[in-house]
């Protein structure tokens, strides 16, 4: 597994999270046009009832989304967005001892969120969105950016870099500097390599061989890759046959030094991620290490 070279630390809200070990963030998509599980969890109840489910089995922290970002998703409105949202975000922080993730790029979304619970802001755009930066700033909440190039409906139009990596790296480094220069401290930021936005099957790869080296930006990474198509192109399954392609996946995540791994298959991966754990932290009888 990669040293850990970031802060092993991260206030979220009224919660920290202890970086010095993986942690499995589940999905919950309150969106009825999301690509694996959209419409499910649509209700208020029955999105409590799927967050409950995966605390239990293991998740440190959820990811409520109200827009989906698969390629070629519609855009909703922040209203639209907020009413999806906002109702879940009060009723998990009422119910469990998680740190609830949100999944937007809406400045409202941000702000109100925080307001009712919400711990971490993930934000596909990188706070790109106007406004979002000072939204961010303002709900003192650490954020997370992640590599996109373009807009959900556009962003598999063609995508070309010369060095996928150093696109990644050089896109990060400039939203870093930019959510620094308004105010947002360094140790309120998580990467994302954004697999499967704006990249084409053989950037996805590439990218995944080689992701540990952004770990010299000296920040926590969130991956997140479960279910997605790079796993279905490369082993020929549709997306309910994704599971052991994605634990795969997930695996060397962590041995690359991932802080995060975002997951619809909580329960599976956790246990993945604890054996993991498990080794790389084991000490021998009689050693003083």
């Amino acid at each position: 597994m990669s040293s850990l070279l970031h802060q092993t630390r991260l206030p979220c809200g009224n919660r920290v999270l202890d970086l010095s070990r993986p942690h499995v963030m589940g999905i919950l998509n309150v969106t009825p046009d999301s690509f694996s599980d959209g419409g499910r969890f649509s209700r208020q109840d029955a999105a409590l009832r799927h967050a409950v489910k995966m605390a239990e089995a293991g998740a440190t922290l959820i990811d409520v989304g109200g827009e989906s970002t698969r390629p070629g998703a519609r855009a909703v409105s922040p209203t639209e967005e907020l009413e999806r949202v906002a109702p879940v975000v009060e009723a998990i922080a009422r119910e469990l001892n998680v740190v609830i993730s949100v999944d937007t790029s809406t400045p409202a979304v941000m702000r109100e969120t925080a307001r009712l619970g919400a711990g971490l802001i993930n934000d596909v755009r990188s706070l790109q969105r106007d406004g979002a930066l000072d939204a961010a700033l303002d709900t003192g909440l650490p954020v997370c950016l992640m590599h996109m190039r373009g807009e959900p409906g556009n962003m598999q139009d063609d995508p070309r870099y010369p060095d996928i990596l150093q696109e990644v790296r050089g896109f990060l480094e400039e939203r870093i500097a930019v959510c620094q220069s308004v105010g947002i401290a360094r140790e309120k930021i998580v990467i994302d390599p954004g697999f499967g936005f704006a990249k084409t099957q053989v950037h996805n790869l590439s990218l995944f061989r080689r992701m540990e080296q952004l770990l010299d930006l000296g920040l926590p990474m969130l991956v997140g890759v479960s279910r997605k198509s790079m796993v279905g192109r490369a082993l020929g399954r549709e997306v309910d046959g994704r599971l052991f392609g994605s634990l795969a996946l997930a695996a060397l995540a962590v041995s690359k030094g991932a802080s995060i791994i975002r997951v619809h298959d909580v329960a599976e991966t956790v246990d993945v991620v604890r054996m993991i754990h498990a080794v790389e932290s084991a000490v021998e009888e009689g050693s003083s290490a």
